[in-house]
């Protein structure tokens, strides 16, 4: 029997504001045990929660950006979520319900078989719960309440995902998002950006879900990848093996490379939901998302689709450049910087500079583990760098070595600066001669003199031989040492040879 996977995500964003979701506290992370923690978050008796309006500013900017005005609710309740957990001092955690901020939506990602859309059930806001503390106590626990109260946003997807790739892209997509539109820093080091994977199979062409279980708290792409990959797994050789999925809640342990049962899987119900009697149900005007919605900067997928409609890019060129904010104006920068005299930016040659940003600079932060926005080599220095090579002034490989001296700069300071300047870009073309040969006369005296030299090769080519012509061009580029200009060389060849 063949069988098929079904995946669901539920992702915790944490919220950029300052301070909690219903207190004043502090949300900085790495701060000592307890100190950020005040009688609002602890719970202490006659205190009030009340609502901070940036996070909710941060959900309805997340609404606008996944479905615009339409899944952007103007009415929304907090309920209280009851359950017991050492670090949860209420007793229950403040959440959405029946009624969440933002309803529908979607998110595109690429796969192999192309664009795919995953459709969102809902975003609602929340506040965290405070961290167990194992290693330190030798056979007991202690409680870190400081993040009791941080502000999440819980993003949950409709079960559309087929594998642990699509749920990694989604994933991927999702964290590039927040980060872009400035609603969470996505460091998944530090909890702000973590996923919970709802994980079933089902004989191929049934409509009817399988048993989920839900693998939770997973704080990299790595780990999110690993887990569902082998929870899969188990449950198809389970079901084989005649037993049957019971509903859970899995922990994946990173060490092993497998996932164990942590709780029986509690449904909606047993949390005995009900409206928070504190809080008052939030309803916001359409005249604050207007003005959210006009500060919103150009999205990921617009942001795609002009690069693909507008400037040409191959679909999968503009999802790279569109992975995260950090690449995408980084590669603006090198569009404005790339363009040469009384140049507008539509004659700008877009697949130069993606190439560039592709296969130069983004080749060069994955090889050397870099975070997105460390660039070794400025925006404007490479721009410049490319605007010379349009013009002619040097060549591809003069470009590249270049680039690289400059990276190999700032990787020596520590990254502290972005190697190189514009300026310096002439500064050593001039110093060095690597000014490229584009004189028309000073190209044919070289090629005559190449011609003269290889006269086996001149007969090979007039035999319908294509290599010996690359092998002339070799020899003027030798002659010229590798500054000639190859376009020139080939016309010009190709004339002679004609002639």
């Amino acid at each position: 029997m063949e069988w098929e996977t079904v995946i669901g995500l539920e992702t915790h964003a944490q919220l950029s504001t300052v301070s909690k979701i219903f207190s004043g506290a502090a949300t900085q992370f790495g701060a000592a045990p307890n100190v950020q923690a005040c009688a609002v978050d602890i719970a202490l008796p006659g205190v009030l929660p009340v609502l901070n309006q940036a996070a909710v500013e941060r959900a309805i900017r997340f609404g606008l950006a996944v479905g615009g005005l339409e899944v952007v609710n103007r009415r929304s309740v907090f309920a209280r979520k009851n359950y017991f957990y050492p670090d949860l001092p209420k007793g229950y955690q403040i959440s959405q319900y029946e009624l969440p901020i933002v309803t529908g939506g979607s998110i595109a990602i690429l796969t192999q078989d192309g664009e795919k859309t995953v459709r969102l059930t809902r975003a609602h806001l929340e506040e965290d719960a405070g961290k167990s503390l194992h290693e330190d106590f030798h056979g007991l626990s202690g409680i870190d309440l400081n993040r009791a109260g941080t502000p999440l946003l819980e993003i949950v997807t409709e079960p559309d995902m087929r594998s642990a790739e699509e749920a990694v892209a989604y994933a991927k997509a999702l964290h590039a998002l927040v980060r872009w539109i400035g609603i969470c820093d996505g460091n998944m080091q530090e909890g702000s950006f973590r996923c919970d994977a709802n994980v079933s199979v089902r004989p191929k062409g049934s409509q009817v879900l399988g048993t989920r279980r839900e693998i939770k708290n997973l704080n990299s792409f790595r780990f999110l990848q690993q887990a569902i990959e082998y929870e899969v797994r188990w449950q198809i050789e389970t079901l084989r093996d005649g037993g049957s999925i019971q509903q859970a809640t899995v922990l994946f342990d990173p060490d092993t490379g497998e996932t164990r049962m942590m709780r029986t899987k509690e449904d909606a119900h047993d949390y005995r939901y009900f409206p928070d009697p504190d809080l008052l149900p939030l309803v916001v005007s359409d005249a604050w998302i207007e003005e959210i919605r006009s500060a919103l900067p150009e999205l990921p997928n617009q942001r795609k689709q002009r690069y693909v409609n507008e400037c040409g890019l191959s679909a999968y060129d503009a999802a790279v450049l569109t992975s995260n904010q950090d690449i995408g104006n980084y590669f603006e920068g090198v569009l404005k910087c790339s363009l040469k005299d009384g140049e507008s930016i539509v004659q700008a040659d877009f697949k130069l500079c993606a190439n560039w940003v592709i296969n130069e600079v983004a080749a060069k932060l994955n090889a050397e583990n870099l975070p997105s926005w460390k660039f070794g080599v400025g925006g404007d220095t490479l721009g410049h760098i490319l605007r010379r090579l349009r013009e002619g002034t040097i060549g591809a490989k003069t470009a590249k070595e270049l680039f690289s001296e400059f990276w190999d700069q700032a990787r020596t300071a520590g990254y502290e600066r972005q190697g190189g300047h514009p300026q310096l870009v002439d500064e050593l073309i001039e110093s060095r001669g690597l000014t490229q040969v584009s004189d028309t006369g000073a190209i044919e005296k070289i090629l005559d003199a190449v011609l003269a030299a290889n006269p086996k090769s001149v007969e090979e080519y007039k035999a319908g031989k294509e290599k010996a012509f690359n092998a002339l061009v070799g020899q003027a580029m030798k002659a010229t040492r590798g500054k000639g200009n190859p376009a020139q060389i080939n016309d010009i060849l190709k004339k002679k040879l004609a002639g």
